[in-house]
């Protein structure tokens, strides 16, 4: 069997399906629509394209904690606001992982989602289990 030649770029289904992830991505990951350095404030404002606006203090967020005022004002939103990016400061930041960091997401969500153990769980589960339990699936 002879081998393939690739071309050097992306096949046409290539470019597609990529096309396909990244609209899928950008209904559910936060992505930047704008962003903004409030010298007042002192904090980075970002625009989302859901038109929710999220602030943060630099301090603290890799590349930014000793920034000058100017150097912070020259933020950028590259192409797909999946970040933010300072040129001068060589640095970059996920939107998605910034929220998730400055939101503490990790250990907020699953509470909220009803993904944590507490001692009411705990009780309702052992009464549940003096009933019999959960009822047995019938095997189709």
């Amino acid at each position: 069997m002879a081998d393939r030649v690739r071309s050097a770029g992306p096949t046409d289904a290539e470019i597609q399906e990529a096309r396909k992830r990244a609209e899928q991505e950008a209904l559910i990951e936060p992505r930047a629509a704008t962003a903004r350095y409030d010298r007042e404030s002192g904090r980075v404002l970002v625009e989302l394209t859901n038109g929710c606006v999220f602030g943060f203090v630099p301090l603290g967020v890799d590349g930014l904690g000793g920034a000058t005022d100017d150097q912070l004002a020259a933020v950028e939103v590259p192409v797909g606001g999946e970040g933010l990016h300072w040129e001068e400061l060589d640095a970059d930041v996920s939107v998605p992982g910034l929220i998730a960091h400055r939101l503490n997401l990790a250990a907020w969500a699953p509470k909220f989602m009803g993904q944590r153990t507490s001692a009411a769980k705990s009780a309702a589960s052992r009464a549940n289990g003096a009933k019999g339990g959960r009822p047995r699936r019938d095997a189709a």
